[in-house]
């Protein structure tokens, strides 16, 4: 699918746990049904996660995970929308493949599992790999760096070389510099500022930076509690459209609709076309 805009990829946790909409999809038809407005307003992709992610969350073991995306991959697969699963499980992420998913969205960069590089490469699919350095429970402590644009920027490079020691198609890799993932409030500032470091890798860049805790302490109250996670939507819009504005591909958020206006509003500023869209649609 060809497009002139930034890819929007809309948010789906059927966790319990996730920071800003945990335990609102669990339910199937639910989360089916809240899949299909996302994209009806205006998702290129829909992410279905399984396992939270946010910081000192737990594991869940695999079979619970593909129990959470599998039936809802299939409902909105019948429905017509085009999905990532987001899992850094390669079981995972073929069983979402299998139920109709044509992207892996992997947190991990394929770190936390190695099979996952072979899913990627046997399927030929769209591989978004994220810079992480190590699992929820601790990643905080390893938010260390002394360079830490460099530091992402060359870490992200090894994920990629060895995504193509794998035989992943270069034109199937994504990257994402990770906001939140072992990173502070500063680190997350400064890999915004300087996207383009990202985007002139060559490789389509995704920028998330949804509603995250770093959001809601730029934007803290007399004192000093930070902006509660539903209040953050005007701070993400604007990180969607510098992020756009930087050359992103695309952006991963919770509030589809108002993304979507306000790139569109960027983009009746003249903005270049971008590529097209690694696997928003299946063959």
């Amino acid at each position: 699918m060809n497009v002139d805009h930034p890819v929007v990829m809309g948010i789906l946790n059927v966790t319990p746990d996730s920071f800003s909409d945990g335990g609102k999809y669990t339910d199937v038809e639910a989360a089916v049904r809240h899949g299909i407005e996302l994209h009806r307003a205006g998702a290129d992709i829909v992410d279905v996660g399984g396992e939270s992610t946010r910081p000192g969350a737990e594991r869940v073991d695999a079979e619970t995970e593909i129990a959470r995306v599998v039936p809802v991959i299939r409902g909105l697969t019948r429905a017509g929308v085009p999905l990532s699963v987001d899992t850094t499980r390669a079981a995972v992420a073929l069983a979402g493949l299998e139920a109709g998913a044509s992207v892996i969205n992997d947190v991990s960069g394929g770190l936390a599992d190695q099979g996952m590089a072979r899913v990627a490469a046997e399927a030929g699919c769209p591989w978004i790999l994220m810079h992480w350095r190590g699992h929820s429970r601790h990643m905080s402590r390893l938010a260390v760096y002394a360079d830490v644009v460099a530091e992402v920027r060359d870490e992200l490079l090894e994920r990629v070389a060895d995504a193509l020691t794998a035989g992943v198609d270069p034109g199937q890799i994504i990257l994402d510099p990770g906001l939140g993932f072992a990173k502070t409030a500063e680190h997350n500032w400064a890999l915004s500022r300087h996207l383009d470091v990202f985007v002139g890798l060559g490789y389509p860049v995704l920028f998330a930076a949804s509603r995250k805790t770093y959001l809601g302490r730029l934007l803290a109250g007399p004192d000093g509690s930070p902006r509660p996670v539903e209040d953050r939507e005007a701070a993400t819009l604007a990180t969607s459209v510098l992020a756009a504005a930087a050359g992103a591909w695309g952006v991963r958020v919770h509030d589809v609709t108002a993304t979507a206006d306000a790139l569109a509003v960027w983009r009746a500023t003249g903005s270049p076309r971008l590529r097209s869209v690694p696997g928003s649609e299946k063959e």
